[in-house]
């Protein structure tokens, strides 16, 4: 009988292909198989999507080949690529590009192998006549028993023709052997032992446990609520050795690829020793093609059980998987910006849901959405109410910066009551940390005179000044020019041109001329060019060989240092008035998670807050660590404009490069939109109107949005009426469900 592989090409066509699996394939291909066929006058690459007796076409074309030795893409995470081609709103070709990392798609294998030389065992009384040279070379090598080919021929100053004589005469074998390139293979890791839970921890983990062991147990999505500090790795990490000791394994998200270094050392270190010796994979954008390749076979293969990576990591090859962690639950960074837009949450709680797994979602500022869902019932709430070891909180001191201003006229970097604490640190031995979320030296060049501000040419934003570089870039585009001396405009030239606003780079020359004998070292992606500058910096910081560490987000979360006493927020309401309707939210948490970094060893900790308008809601709410008073307010303003996570949302944005032409084209699509889903209730359309940032990279962005209680089915009906309705070429459309940001 006919074998039909129904295809998804590489390519983004939006549509499935009929072949017909010749004779000699028919015991080769799989749903999963990745396949060579035919398109026109190409052969493509394609994965194999379905199976069937016969086909509605006719005058099929045979499959040329099956590529590999293993299939790749199993049912259950082909399944978790179509769902999210339906819901995200994208071709299904692309969704499974994003499950299938291009390190393993290539047609070509990317093992790396070496060539070996080792001893072959020699019955007695039977070693062939050697020269001198021979025997010294066949002694060596029983010592070693096997080397590297290379290695040998370098110690031995001989040669590969010389080694292969010994192997023509039977007394070695020469064959290559595959090597894995592991990320972290040159680390030492000190193993560690589980610690001591308090009541909460153990309540927390107790019910873990039990979903894990109980296959009827209903809800196995839980939301752990615990503040900074309060031991939820330590609960992730016995959670974990439970999933192993049941033969499954486990997945780890952490948002940001920075934090991954210190949180792959606290699972290695758990897991790399004693009854758990269980290899522990990374997965992440900054490792080299090569080492993903090799760690995501690693998965495949069984070989490690524990997967720890960013967002990508979702769709990791464990199985049977058994839990999914998701650290910093509440953090943009999950959400994919490029087709498909998924959140790594919404699918990890899903991919959970499908194989039988338990979903945990980590954070002590959880979102809205998730704290909403623990409310509702949809997940369980486990809280960590307090510190483990019984340490305090640390004390929040919020500093009213226009009080400072008047005294100093004019707005200052450091307040005197943070210089003074910075000062007291130093004194003491003890670490400071600074935030400030904006990189750069200052955040606009203006000139007094005119009122001219240099902007980009290509985005509706003003340059940022960077001045190691001495140049004015866009944090956009990437365009990047000369800082002038003296203003541009023609009939002004100025010279008393002037740098406003404030970044990174500022506070640190500030920092350097204020503490001399300070240790200073900022931590921004100016600093950190290549994957191990990270670590780095970190290492040198735990070791006490830093005294303030200065930083974007990038320092936010997720680490710990038991020496940092102090920490510092320089300007606390910069993203505070922000359009977006999740400002206050992003606000809270940052300024929750960076106050989280002090206190965390034997003495107090202390924050200082410097803030413009020190009396808002999300800078007083903070200051007491009230995410229940804070969740309280808001999600009153958010449903009394029926905004997520009341109502789901939807942004439509238009992209083009005549900004008339691609408004009447957003304002053509609201009247379609309009018309076709009339009957659709409960939707609420707006717009269309500029973006945020109407023009970005020489495009001009107008945006529509939509809200229901049934975004799965509406983004079913908004697929078919996007692919109905006819844009101008020029014009760009881009879906994106659940936005992270407007």
């Amino acid at each position: 009988m006919e074998m039909i592989a129904r295809v998804t090409l590489e390519i983004a066509v939006g549509r499935e292909f009929d072949y017909r699996v010749p004779e000699n394939l028919t015991n080769a291909v799989f749903i999963g198989s990745r396949v060579k066929v035919p398109f026109g006058a190409r052969r493509l690459m394609g994965v194999v999507t379905g199976l069937a007796e016969r086909s509605e076409r006719r005058n099929l074309l045979d499959l040329l080949s099956v590529v590999g030795r293993e299939n790749l893409v199993t049912p259950k995470v082909l399944s978790l690529a179509r769902w999210m081609a339906e819901y995200y709103c994208c071709p299904a070709e692309i969704a499974l590009k994003s499950v299938l990392p291009d390190a393993v798609r290539g047609e070509k294998e990317g093992w790396r192998e070496q060539l070996f030389v080792r001893a072959l065992p020699q019955p007695s009384g039977e070693t062939p006549k050697l020269s001198a040279r021979q025997k010294a070379l066949w002694q060596t090598i029983r010592e070693r028993h096997e080397m590297p080919l290379q290695e040998f021929i370098q110690t031995m100053s001989t040669t590969a023709k010389t080694v292969r004589r010994l192997e023509d005469k039977g007394l070695v074998t020469i064959a290559p052997r595959v090597l894995d390139r592991d990320p972290f293979a040159h680390e030492t890791i000190l193993p560690t032992q589980k610690l001591a839970l308090n009541e909460a921890q153990k309540a927390a983990l107790e019910r873990i446990v039990q979903a894990c062991d109980d296959d009827d147990s209903g809800q196995r999505t839980f939301l752990l609520h615990g503040v900074t500090g309060s031991g939820k790795t330590e609960v992730y990490l016995q959670a974990i050795e439970h999933c192993l000791s049941q033969g499954k394994g486990a997945i780890v998200l952490v948002p940001e690829i920075s934090l991954t270094p210190q949180t792959v050392e606290r699972f290695k270190a758990r897991f790399s020793a004693g009854p758990w010796r269980t290899l522990t994979a990374v997965l992440h954008s900054r490792l080299s093609a090569g080492e993903r390749h090799d760690e995501w076979h690693k998965i495949r293969q069984g070989r490690a059980r524990i997967v720890i990576g960013a967002r990508s990591a979702v769709f990791a090859p464990v199985h049977p998987l058994g839990l999914v962690i998701v650290d910093e639950e509440h953090e943009s960074s999950y959400k994919q910006e490029e087709a498909p837009r998924y959140h790594a949450r919404d699918v990890a709680v899903l991919r959970a849901h499908r194989e039988q797994a338990i979903a945990v979602l980590g954070s002590a500022t959880p979102s809205m959405e998730s704290y909403y869902h623990a409310q509702r019932g949809k997940y369980q709430l486990l809280e960590l109410p307090r510190r483990a070891d019984a340490k305090t909180l640390p004390l929040v001191r919020v500093i009213d910066m226009r009080t400072t201003a008047r005294k100093e006229k004019g707005v200052s970097i450091f307040s005197p009551k943070l210089k003074e604490a910075i000062d007291a640190r130093l004194q003491a031995g003890e670490q400071t940390m600074l935030f400030l979320n904006r990189r750069g030296y200052s955040a606009s060049l203006q000139c007094p005179l005119c009122g001219y501000v240099a902007g980009c040419p290509h985005c509706s934003i003003s340059l940022t000044y960077h001045r190691q570089a001495g140049q004015l870039r866009c944090h956009v585009c990437g365009h990047a020019e000369p800082a002038p001396q003296v203003c541009p405009q023609p009939s002004c030239q100025n010279p008393q041109i002037r740098f406003a606003g404030i970044g990174t780079q500022r506070v640190e020359e500030t920092l350097r001329k204020l503490f001399p004998k300070a240790r200073v070292q900022r931590m921004d992606s100016d600093v950190l060019k290549r994957k191990e500058d990270y670590r780095r910096i970190l290492h040198a910081f735990r070791l006490g060989k830093i005294d303030i560490l200065l930083g974007t987000q990038m320092i936010a979360k997720g680490l710990h240092f038991p020496n940092v006493t102090l920490v510092g927020i320089i300007y606390a309401d910069l993203s505070l008035h922000f359009p977006d309707f999740r400002a206050g939210e992003r606000t809270f948490q940052l300024l929750t998670q960076v106050a989280g970094r002090a206190g965390r060893g034997d003495v107090e900790g202390e924050v200082f807050v410097q803030a413009l308008t020190p009396f808002h809601p999300a800078i007083q709410y903070s200051r007491q660590h009230d995410y229940i008073g804070f969740y309280e307010q808001e999600i009153e303003f958010r449903q009394e404009l029926g905004y997520p996570p009341i109502q789901r949302l939807c942004a439509l944005t238009l992209r083009g490069r005549n900004e008339d032409k691609t408004r009447l084209a957003a304002e053509h699509l609201k009247k379609t939109i309009q018309k076709n889903l009339a009957d659709f209730g409960g939707l609420i359309l707006a717009g269309p109107a500029p973006a945020t940032l109407l023009r970005a990279e020489d495009f001009f962005r107008y945006q529509l949005s939509l809200r229901t209680n049934r975004m799965a089915a509406l983004s079913k009906r908004l697929q078919t009426i996007i692919q109905e309705t006819p844009l101008p070429e020029d014009i760009r459309l881009s879906i994106d469900v659940d936005p992270a940001h407007l």
